[in-house]
């Protein structure tokens, strides 16, 4: 009689919340929202009809309903994607509650990714992701190609908050799984083909084929993705946001009986589209250079190194079943990219603040699991291992000093970071009743970092690592190597409470941290003389260069359902995390010793608390209201975050918490979706149209006039025709209003610590640069509006 009353109260209270929810965690025709993996041959209708308890995810390491695992998750299907004609994984952020992925600035592929206000946008070598990504569960350990773009995907799977348990350090915010097809038992062959504004021209063809009599299935897939560029470099001529880019995976599967399968799977990206030059939303200080009308335009005169960025690996998964409760798997992973970048920070054809760059990072991976399912008893240990590198070089290079016979200042940064990680873990789910259980696991972490670090300064030349003749002035800023060792566990533990199939209540907390290390960019010579012995110790450095680890402790409730037959599909969560150490990156132009240069200054600045809440619903509104067979259904998703800092300890030594805010985190993300299915003729029209909300966003955690974003909307809309099963075409356009709206950018102008506003020289009233002549506040831009065609056929 109990449950029969809660049931109730769950239906009438749960048909209420779905009124007034904002949507996305179910499915509906045309929008990228949340469902199972499908087939190839799945049509976009196939996927909103699906019974809610068979959406499988992984979040947990094992396949589960969407509906029963007590975590927050977004997962997108390959069919979805390709229907909303997603370009790469930034697209998801319009869509998902919370979560911020944009492509970094001055960069064509490297992520930036904040997920409930923790993130990281910092790509040097030595600082570490706030987000975890994960190509077919192998971690990328750097930022850089990590824009992936989408093609031959499964699905895609966002998972927020911590997962410090399962997925180990630097997922402190969250995660998000990229997971690629598995090949399947009958030959394939599939041809997309896009053709749009801006002269975006796609090609992507992937196929599989068994051999062997089926144990054995070979395939792949090429692409082939270009566009011209938004706009123009007015130096250089080049083309500016343009986009050239070639890419290729292929997979061997082994499959002999059904309690084995093996999977060999590789993949190249080669990215040589031009260098991203950013606007400059003030006039040149120096030049009196005026701000350009396009947002797209550019004027950097820095072409060398030769934009391009090469990025490949391989992965040998294996699982084997040697009994019916028993799972053993093994993820293998290598992985390598090199980036070469050349960042015109001034964005003026004058040398001011240009800086080439190298970016060269190696990973090698091992991880074992096992698994164990006796009906009521789910558990997981597993053990991972990391070995990394990640190189960085960069050049800053300033103007000179003509009354010194300096002609030019180069400030080099050379940081070498090895990362050496082991971690064993455990998480282990127990069924107490049909309508109750308890999750708990814990994960040990061995984090072993060593840094290299030299700085100097070079004058009349750039430095030897960009082919430069300068001649070395001074003795070099920073000549370090350090190592650190860091230990941590990281738990979690969740309750779940399931009155019907179709309901879900749970209660969960988590832990994660993300690694310490030492910043790249600081200057060993600037630490403080702490015993005042006129010599600065090893000791000294060390103390002023390293930082700490960050964790998060977040508290979470949620309720998912199932609602009217499945008509409508709800998920809320709200959530509390207390944010301890938090590293804040950074760097500022500095007189050191007379000379302008480039100091990072890297601090764990504190404490800070996260409240929020996040609603996902969809729904089908009408069936066959216009023709037998058609749908109209509306989606969307809602998220809400209150980030405030509690400590912030600034240069001054002051707590400046009440003049901070959270970075890259607006306080309100929004979306919907209205979409209609209908059967025309043999085959089906999908219509759809997306409105995206994100409100005013920081860039830093001190106000940048210029570079801070107002809150707005995006519209994107989709149609596609469905000949068949085989055949399809659609068209599709993003961000139709044409909005202008800043994701990035830089800052070197002097500002008031508290308040943020920009200082004015008294004399003459103009802005003061802190590095260069010219003042840098440099902006990169979102995507405009773009129109774009996509046949697809399948064989």
């Amino acid at each position: 009689m109990a449950f029969t009353s809660a049931r109730m109260v769950l239906n009438i209270g749960s048909a209420a919340a779905a009124l007034i929810a904002t949507p996305a965690w179910a499915q509906v025709e045309g929008a990228p929202t949340p469902t199972q993996a499908q087939s190839d041959d799945n049509t976009f209708a196939d996927a909103a009809t699906q019974n809610p308890q068979d959406i499988v995810v992984t979040a947990r390491r094992r396949e589960e309903s969407l509906l029963d695992v007590p975590i927050a998750i977004t997962a997108f299907t390959g069919a979805q994607l390709e229907a909303n004609g997603a370009i790469d994984v930034t697209d998801l952020s319009n869509v998902t509650p919370n979560v911020t992925l944009e492509t970094s600035r001055g960069t064509n592929s490297t992520l930036t990714a904040f997920v409930r206000g923790v993130g990281q946008q910092d790509p040097v070598a030595g600082f570490e992701a706030g987000v975890g990504i994960y190509l077919d569960d192998v971690y990328l350990n750097r930022p850089q190609a990590a824009v992936l773009d989408i093609y031959d995907v499964e699905r895609i799977e966002v998972l927020r908050g911590p997962q410090g348990t399962l997925y180990g350090r630097n997922t402190i915010g969250g995660a998000v799984k990229y997971v690629t097809r598995r090949l399947g038992d009958d030959p394939t062959l599939r041809v997309r083909g896009s053709y749009g504004t801006y002269n975006q021209a796609d090609g992507v063809v992937s196929g599989s084929v068994p051999i062997g009599g089926g144990a054995v299935k070979i395939g792949g897939a090429l692409a082939r993705l270009t566009r011209d560029g938004f706009g123009d470099n007015l130096t250089t001529g080049q083309e500016n946001y343009n986009k050239n880019i070639w890419a290729a995976r292929g997979t061997l599967q082994i499959e002999p009986s059904d309690r084995l399968f093996l999977r060999f799977s590789g993949d190249y990206t080669k990215d040589k589209s031009n260098p991203r030059g950013g606007h400059r939303v003030i006039a040149g200080l120096a030049s009196g250079a005026p701000v350009l009308r396009d947002v797209f335009d550019s004027r950097g005169g820095l072409v060398s190194p030769r934009q391009q960025v090469k990025a490949y690996g391989g992965s040998l998964y294996a699982e084997a079943k040697p009994s019916d409760y028993l799972t053993v798997r093994s993820i293998t992973g290598w992985r390598k990219d090199d980036s070469a970048s050349p960042i015109d920070f001034d964005a003026l054809p004058a040398v001011d603040v240009d800086v080439p760059a190298f970016y060269n990072n190696k990973q090698f991976s091992q991880e074992v699991q096992a698994l164990v399912d006796t009906g009521k008893f789910n558990g997981l240990v597993g053990l991972y291992y990391l070995d990394a590198s990640a190189r960085t070089v960069f050049d800053v290079r300033l103007p000179g000093i003509p009354a010194a016979a300096i002609r030019s200042l180069t400030a080099l940064t050379f940081g070498n970071v090895y990362t050496d990680t082991v971690a064993v873990f455990g998480d282990f789910t127990y069924d107490v009743s049909p309508v109750f259980s308890v999750s708990a696991g814990g994960r040990y972490t061995w984090d072993d970092r060593t840094a290299t670090i030299f700085r100097a300064t070079y004058i009349n030349g750039g430095s030897p690592y960009f082919g430069g003749n300068g001649t070395i002035f001074g003795a070099p800023t920073s000549d370090f190597r350090g190592t650190a060792n860091f230990r941590k566990f990281t738990p979690r533990a969740s309750v779940s409470f399931k009155p019907t199939p179709d309901h879900t209540l749970y209660a969960s907390y988590s832990k994660g941290f993300k690694g310490g290390g030492f910043d790249p960019r600081g200057q060993s010579t600037l630490a403080p003389d702490s015993n005042r012995d006129g010599v600065r110790s090893y000791q000294e450095q060390y103390d002023f260069l390293d930082f700490d680890p960050e964790t998060v402790n977040s508290y979470e409730i949620g309720y998912k359902a199932a609602l009217f037959d499945r008509a409508v599909t709800l998920a809320l969560a709200g959530f509390h995390a207390t944010y301890q150490d938090v590293q804040i990156p950074g760097s500022v132009g500095q007189l050191v010793n007379g000379q302008q240069t480039f100091v990072g200054v890297t601090t764990n600045a504190g404490r800070a608390r996260i409240n929020g809440a996040e609603a996902e619903v969809n729904a089908t509104i009408a069936r066959g209201g216009l023709v037998g067979g058609d749908r109209l259904s509306f989606a969307g998703t809602l998220g809400y975050i209150d980030a405030k800092y509690k400590t912030f300890i600034d240069a001054r030594g002051l707590n400046v918490a009440a003049n901070r805010a959270f970075q890259n985190t607006p306080k309100w993300t929004f979306s919907e979706t209205l979409a209609y299915s209908a059967p025309v003729g043999a085959g089906s029209l999908d219509v759809s149209a997306t409105l995206s909300y994100r409100s005013r966003t920081q860039q830093f955690e001190l106000r940048t006039p210029g570079l801070d974003q107002p809150g707005y909307g995006l519209f994107d809309a989709n149609i596609v025709y469905n000949f068949d099963e085989r055949f399809s075409l659609g068209v599709h356009g993003k961000n139709l209003t044409d909005k202008e709206y800043i994701v990035s950018g830089y800052n070197f102008l002097s500002q008031n610590p508290d308040t943020g506003n920009f200082n004015r020289n008294a004399t003459t009233g103009k802005l003061i640069p802190t590095l260069g002549a010219e003042g840098t506040l440099t902006a990169y831009y979102g995507n405009p509006r773009q129109v774009f065609a996509t046949f697809t056929a399948k064989f």
